[in-house]
């Protein structure tokens, strides 16, 4: 196969050359299931509801005015670039390794501090609270986080061709699970009321807009993840459009319905993050009568298993991205670039964020030190951070690319054109830097506006705790990344490999020059 360099912007079609040990495994409808097991955030649920009757209304508005954008743009640009790697590539492109390396460093983080924090958190609370006590801080709640952690590793770190039926399975027990608690929810509400909604306003507000819009944005994100497999697909070209767009109607359906049916049988200040989907579920499900009790035990085990598969789905991902950094001499050493020759993924990479997810779930049990429900908000927040700030030049090279490179094949676009384009990414680069801002630093656009705010009183902990965890995270991100740059740099000179400015070799696709 041809790795001949590429003329005229294009990017080559013929794929498989760029990363040896590959297989292309994943079909359209492995991607569609991808991309529904990674977007679909069954823990984020109870935290959007939270925010009452204006958290439905909320996220329609934003399933209209940034999902879709959204999603065009990454169908368009999943498309054309379908290389191993997907956003790390994109950002090269665009603006250079250095900064795709930093990009990806903070899109990758993102899963192993959500899997040790806030999918850890949810699994072990449905797990002491529905299934099988732990406590809190106990050998068994440690031995359980553990076990939740590095299964969900070893799932990404089996061949794709065999770990893409876990996480299919996966977001098939999802759907199925936030279709039985909506449905039942709605059954009860029927037979004894819906007593959720009594006093409860679907208005839009300021306050609630702010506080919903960084948590919306943070389960919205995530079609273009399949794509950092790009060459592991059959047909990019043709199958990522479409499982995006499934995808996509899935996921604003898998949020606005089980949202809605929390709030309409259960009061809003009764609703916590950890815990609400499940005290949903716990009270609809007696409307069984003797059956609840089993029901809702199967259906704690099986929101354990879906968010087993969701952290697995994410590190399948990210991990292969990271891994196309150092490869490409972005991170450290190339060596955690390698893929396996047998298994065809990751493994040093795979390896690298199970020891992360560890240290954060540790680091989060000792530290933050709140409430269960306070604990959970905030190492949430932390990934919803460190995701929302990878976008903030994932979306800016979209544009670039569009513009730099005219004659790449598009087999799908955005409608109406350029001025379709570019009014997607003016949208959604817009709620991307809002959202960023209002998860960095809280409290401060509601006191610039006028909205009444208690820090304490909103996140259970102290703003020296919360800047602690937040700004802590991104600024040991910043080191690392810096660090990892330099170190990689110098280990290519010691080896006689062109840095950056050099000509490199004329044989390599465009993206890895």
């Amino acid at each position: 196969m041809s790795t001949a360099p590429a003329t005229d912007g294009q990017v080559p079609d013929d794929r498989s050359d760029s990363v040896p040990n590959l297989h292309r495994s994943l079909g359209r409808f492995d991607i569609m299931a991808l991309g529904v097991a990674a977007v679909i955030s069954a823990d984020v649920i109870g935290q959007i509801a939270t925010g009452g009757g204006e958290a439905v209304t909320w996220t329609a508005l934003l399933a209209l005015f940034f999902l879709v954008p959204y999603a065009l743009l990454f169908a368009e640009t999943g498309a054309a670039f379908p290389q191993e790697g997907g956003p790390y590539v994109w950002v090269r492109l665009a603006f250079g390794r250095t900064a795709a390396a930093l990009t990806t460093l903070f899109y990758w983080v993102t899963n192993p501090v959500w899997l040790g924090g806030s999918l850890v958190f949810a699994a072990a609370a449905a797990w002491d609270g529905h299934v099988t006590h732990l406590g809190s801080g106990t050998v068994a709640d440690y031995v359980f986080k553990l076990v939740f952690i590095w299964v969900s590793i070893l799932t990404a770190v089996v061949s794709l061709r065999r770990g893409k039926w876990i996480t299919t399975v996966g977001a098939i027990a999802k759907v199925a699970v936030m279709l039985i608690v909506t449905a039942t929810a709605f059954g009860y509400g029927l037979q004894h009321g819906f007593k959720g909604l009594s006093g409860t306003t679907f208005a839009p507000t300021t306050g609630g807009f702010l506080a919903l819009v960084p948590i919306l944005l943070f389960a919205y994100v995530g079609f273009e993840a399949p794509n950092a497999a790009g060459e592991e697909m059959r047909n990019p070209k043709r199958d990522v459009p479409v499982s995006i767009g499934v995808s996509g109607a899935v996921a604003a359906c898998c949020y606005l319905l089980p949202v809605f049916a929390i709030l309409a049988v259960v009061p809003a200040k009764q609703i916590t993050g950890v815990a609400g989907f499940l005290d949903a579920a716990s009270l609809v499900f007696g409307s069984y009568g003797s059956a609840g009790h089993a029901l809702l035990t199967t259906v704690s085990v099986l929101f354990v298993f879906v968010l087993m598969t969701q952290g697995s789905a994410w590190m399948i991902v990210s991990d292969r991205m990271q891994a196309m950094a150092a490869a490409d001499g972005g991170f450290f050493s190339r060596a955690l670039g390698a893929f396996h020759p047998r298994l065809g993924t990751p493994v040093r990479m795979n390896l690298v964020s199970g020891v992360t997810a560890t240290v954060f779930m540790l680091a989060a049990t000792l530290l933050v030190n709140g409430t269960a429900a306070a604990d959970f908000k905030v190492v949430l927040t932390v990934a919803v951070t460190t995701l929302l700030l990878s976008y903030l030049s994932v979306i800016p090279a979209l544009g670039v690319l569009r513009r730099n490179h005219p004659n790449v094949a598009r087999p799908y676009r955005v409608p109406f054109g350029a001025w379709g384009f570019r009014i997607s990414l003016v949208l959604v680069y817009a709620f991307i830097v809002l959202g960023s801002w209002i998860a960095l630093f809280p409290g401060v656009l509601e006191k610039a506006l006028g909205v009444s705010y208690d820090f304490t009183a909103t996140w259970g902990v102290s703003r020296t705790v919360f800047e602690a965890f937040t700004l802590g995270t991104v600024a040991v991100l910043l080191a690392l990344g810096a660090l990892g740059r330099v170190t990689a740099a110098r280990l290519d000179r010691r080896a006689g490999r062109p840095g950056p400015g050099v000509q490199a070799d004329p044989a390599l696709p465009e993206y890895q020059r």
